[in-house]
């Protein structure tokens, strides 16, 4: 019987356990929003590599767990966070992207509304806080560079899935919703045409309810229809900014 290890072997010219002894990890870049500002949730090492640095949310993946499974228990158990979206984004494999050696992880991003989200450091996590996207300090590993994927795949996805709809609080105004696509995009948009364009989507739930304890006038509130989406999506909807 063929050994199908053998090419490995010998087109490489080393033995096969070189070629399991590398680790895998897994990298959460959770993004929040908040009064305009688009975030991203760091914690400061209390280990070594790179101890007393801010870094993402990430760790190694037990041999028995899967990436998903991985990700969600690293990030609840690094900073109480649980329950949120999260998806697959890229893989980052640079053979010296970690001093200790060959380690490949793989991106997740979250989308929270970070005011309504504490994380509280534990395990090696000394402590944690949330950056503006374009104000980070110095980060560990090649953390800045998936953090600028992330960032790049979110502006991709929010033009054409309704995925923002993630860092709002449940009950929100137009203009609300305006702002957060501007700071996601960083773009302005025409507010007629952007009401216009949304609200002719047929995907938010217009609200008997108005702003409470605002100093101007009271806007109207809407709610993001998900089970109207489902549906329109089903039809070959295409949600696009």
């Amino acid at each position: 019987m063929k050994n199908h290890n053998s090419y490995f072997v010998s087109q490489n010219n080393a033995p096969l356990k070189d070629f399991i002894s590398f680790g895998l990890s897994v990298d959460c870049v959770v993004f929040g929003y908040h009064e305009g500002e688009v975030r991203v949730l760091l914690v400061e090492r209390d280990a070594e590599p790179f101890i007393g640095s801010w870094a993402l949310v990430g760790d190694l993946v037990h041999p028995e767990s899967d990436l998903l499974n991985a990700a969600n228990g690293i990030l609840e158990n690094l900073t109480g966070l649980k329950d949120i979206y999260m998806e697959q984004f890229f893989t980052f494999d640079a053979i010296d992207r970690h001093p200790l050696g060959r380690v490949i992880t793989v991106g997740y991003y979250s989308l929270v509304e970070s005011q309504h989200h504490q994380p509280i450091a534990s395990s090696w996590a000394k402590s944690t806080k949330w950056f503006n996207i374009n104000k980070l300090p110095e980060l560990a590993f090649d953390h800045q560079l998936i953090i600028e994927k992330g960032v790049e795949t979110l502006k991709d996805r929010v033009r054409y899935q309704p995925v923002g709809f993630e860092l709002l609080p449940s009950k929100f105004t137009l203009l609300e919703l305006q702002a957060l696509y501007e700071a996601l995009l960083g773009c302005k948009f025409d507010k007629p045409n952007f009401r216009k364009k949304i609200l002719k989507m047929n995907l938010l739930k217009p609200l008997d309810e108005v702003q409470e304890n605002v100093s101007h006038r009271p806007a109207k509130l809407y709610a993001f229809d998900e089970e109207q989406y489902d549906s329109l999506r089903k039809e070959g909807f295409a949600f696009e900014l």
